[in-house]
């Protein structure tokens, strides 16, 4: 039987659905392990990109859908020939622009794009590549928890189109998901296909492990190094809307499952029964793709 207090409580948890998802974002990187996961991973890439490179080049990267995460601030200290930054989230990009501004960090653009539109055939590829990269290529391109919001059917035109035509002879890709399946029932992976699968008959399908597999079949992708790698990330928070808001940028909505009020309620009182009584920790299992191209010697992840 919930008292009084708890029932105020899950009413909160509710109202906190419809909070933007940079804000949701925010407090996931603050109060989760995640952004340093993803940064630890993210500095294996660029050793590697650095051994294989001389000194004297100014790299170049392109990052999609991570305007105003905590690694921007690698990206930015080692890509010095230039960092684009490429967002649908026009809050996320002015994050970064007042940033740039204020601290005169005039390498990096903000690019308010569709990357779903932007990269999805040869022609639109190159229009971008000439228009905001002046023709000139990246060494890395970061998908860092962005390949939520596209259709897995279209992962393999999106990336093939970034391979052949925006990255270097000699550059890198990094990818970041959720991984696509799990049995524990107190992992971001579980929630999703629980409820989501409940609610509207779907199951998270997007698995950057299978994608992998699937590239080291591919010709264009002969001579690249595909790399996958598995980490574990932690969540807390000692607020229930915080925890919750989290709870909804990993349940898709608004922008992708559109629950109904009783169904947005049943989700906050299983969060609260089941991780806030019992002071449980969210855990994201995680899945890193590292395409390499053109490095001489194994790359790390």
């Amino acid at each position: 039987m919930l008292s009084s207090k708890d029932k105020a409580l899950i009413e909160k948890g509710i109202r906190v659905a419809d909070s933007k998802i940079y804000q949701q974002d925010k407090i996931w990187s603050k109060y989760s392990n995640d952004k340093v996961s993803i940064g630890e991973q993210l500095a294996k890439v660029i050793r590697t990109l650095n051994k294989a490179l001389p000194l004297t080049v100014l790299m170049r990267a392109l990052s999609i859908g991570s305007s105003s995460e905590p690694q921007f601030r690698i990206l930015e200290t080692a890509f010095r020939g230039g960092l684009f930054l490429v967002d649908i989230e026009k809050e996320a990009l002015d994050i970064v622009k007042e940033r740039v501004q204020r601290q005169y960090t005039k390498h990096v653009s903000t690019i308010l794009r569709d990357y779903t539109k932007a990269f999805l055939n040869k022609k639109s590829t190159l229009g971008f590549y000439k228009k905001w990269l002046k023709q000139k290529k990246v060494n890395l391109v970061t998908f860092h928890h962005s390949l939520y919001y596209c259709n897995e059917s279209s992962w393999h035109t999106i990336v093939e189109n970034l391979y052949r035509y925006v990255l270097s002879n000699t550059g890198a890709m990094h990818l970041v998901l959720m991984a696509a399946k799990s049995q524990n029932p107190y992992t971001t992976t579980w929630l999703y296909n629980h409820f989501v699968g409940k609610y509207f008959g779907l199951r998270n399908n997007q698995d950057l492990r299978v994608f992998g597999r699937e590239l080291k079949k591919i010709p264009v992708y002969k001579n690249a190094q595909v790399i996958l790698r598995t980490n574990k990330v932690y969540f807390s928070v000692n607020d229930f809307e915080e925890f919750m808001s989290v709870i909804w940028m990993i349940l898709l909505y608004p922008d992708v499952h559109e629950y109904s009020f009783r169904q947005k309620e049943e989700i906050t009182e299983h969060i609260f029964k089941n991780f806030w009584k019992n002071n449980k920790p969210l855990i994201q299992q995680q899945d890193h793709l590292a395409i390499y191209r053109g490095i001489p010697f194994k790359g790390i992840l």
